[in-house]
């Protein structure tokens, strides 16, 4: 049933496994290994990965079964399937698992079958995609717009296909790792401003233009921060932008079609549709797909990114399937059953906050689709996780390289058919794992500097 929690593995006593090591150090540790074997110099870290396996506390790589429903069946943290409330997938408007979105699809892989077979440069488009592409125009107030496989290609391919190595990028200390990436590939020239920060960012902005006149300047953000769930003041960053002469580009990944009038995002919500100068996002938060988008109102920066984007000139496009299902989602999104699925959303996003403050639980950033719980310690976050999963709580703990170190946290992703009984359900099982978390025998550290 349900209701009832899966028993404590004795094996898992928590003071058994502070002193397993299981708990202590940290992907940082691993990441640069040395040695001239490139094959066999990472075998310490998947020592550390099987040792934390062994414990339950290595929650990458589970298997979901059937759709990333509310109610879901996860296999993996050394438990045998099980039937849960899950927190830990991205379907935010609860999509994936539509009537008309499956119907759709179904639809379009009999007619054109799975696969797109190029890029999108290579006769890779299909009409589905030439639809998508003026659809997600319609939505942002953008002429042009340029397609990619993933989110993750369309932020790299952006900011390296526009940024070369004499001109700045400027991003957001909190910015997702594919813009930080692209960034470090485009330029030695990255400034890093604080969180939200428009005064430090006017300092750089001011900074740059001291001394470089002519060179382009990239300023890069996120519409909601998906491990801080808050969000920038964007009339102000893009004024900024104009005052410098920078450009301003904006990743909607997680609030596109979530959040904001008609779908819009936090742009739309800000006043701001039209108004920025490039918009990126991914389809795979909302949209019940992979793949991902460039929007801008320069037909010049659409031939740009087409041909020196690398992820969509050499890579395959999507398929009209996946094309075809996100035209269908968005026009859900953007209906009047969007907005219904929004407010059930922002229901639940507000009820769970409410319930875990009460039980004196710190839940960062505004109401959204992503609900993060603190813990700090990256071990807090590994025990919690752990504990939750044996109460048939999906969750996905949150540590380096995802967040900073010592800013562990619990991500919980919410969506538009999660029940209130579940929400109630859930609180206080996630309250107390984070207590019984924070309250556990710190780990044992190793001579060696790793636990």
């Amino acid at each position: 049933m349900l209701n009832e929690p899966i028993p404590f593995d004795p094996a898992h006593d928590l003071d058994a496994l502070a002193a397993s090591g299981a708990l202590g150090g940290n992907v940082a540790l691993f990441r640069q290994p040395r040695g001239p074997d490139l094959l066999r110099r990472s075998a310490p870290l998947e020592e550390w990965c099987a040792l934390r396996t062994r414990h339950g506390v290595w929650p990458y790589g589970r298997t979901l079964e059937g759709p990333p429903a509310p109610l879901a069946t996860v296999e993996g943290d050394g438990l045998a399937a099980a039937q849960g409330i899950n927190f830990a997938s991205q379907d935010y408007l609860s999509l994936a698992s539509h009537p008309a979105v499956i119907d759709r699809a179904m639809q379009v892989l009999a007619e054109s079958g799975p696969h797109s077979a190029g890029s999108a440069i290579l006769l890779g488009n299909s009409r589905y995609s030439a639809a998508l592409e003026e659809a997600i125009g319609a939505l942002l107030h953008c002429q042009q717009v340029v397609l990619f496989p993933t989110g993750w290609g369309a932020a790299f391919g952006a900011v390296t296909a526009l940024a070369h190595p004499g001109d700045h990028v400027v991003i957001d200390a909190l910015a997702h790792a594919s813009l930080r990436q692209g960034a470090a590939a485009a330029t030695r020239n990255v400034t890093v401003f604080r969180h939200l920060d428009c005064d430090h960012l006017r300092e750089l902005l001011a900074g740059i233009r001291a001394v470089d006149a002519n060179g382009a300047i990239l300023v890069v953000t996120e519409g909601l921060f998906s491990m801080d769930a808050d969000s920038p003041d964007l009339p102000l960053t893009q004024y900024l932008c104009r005052e410098y002469g920078a450009t301003l580009m904006v990743d909607v990944a997680h609030d596109l079609g979530s959040m904001g009038p008609g779908g819009s995002g936090a742009i739309g919500a800000q006043g701001m549709l039209g108004k920025i100068d490039i918009v990126m996002g991914a389809f795979s938060k909302t949209f019940a797909s992979n793949g991902g988008f460039v929007a801008c109102s320069e037909r010049s920066v659409r031939r740009q990114l087409q041909l020196f984007a690398g992820p969509h000139m050499f890579s395959n496009a999507l398929s009209p399937v996946q094309a075809a299902t996100v035209l269908e989602c968005l026009r859900i999104a953007t209906g009047g059953e969007g907005e219904g699925l929004r407010a059930d959303l922002m229901r639940n996003a507000v009820a769970l906050r409410a319930l875990l403050q009460e039980e004196g639980m710190r839940c960062m950033g505004s109401p959204s689709p992503i609900v993060p719980l603190w813990t700090g310690s990256e071990a807090a976050a590994r025990i919690a996780g752990m504990l939750l999963a044996r109460e048939r709580v999906f969750v996905n703990p949150m540590e380096f390289p995802g967040v900073p170190l010592g800013a562990a946290r619990l991500r919980l992703q919410l969506m538009a058919q999660h029940t209130p009984a579940q929400v109630r359900r859930a609180a206080p099982l996630l309250a107390a794992a984070v207590r019984r978390a924070l309250e556990a025998p710190r780990p044992v550290l190793r001579a060696s500097g790793q636990a």
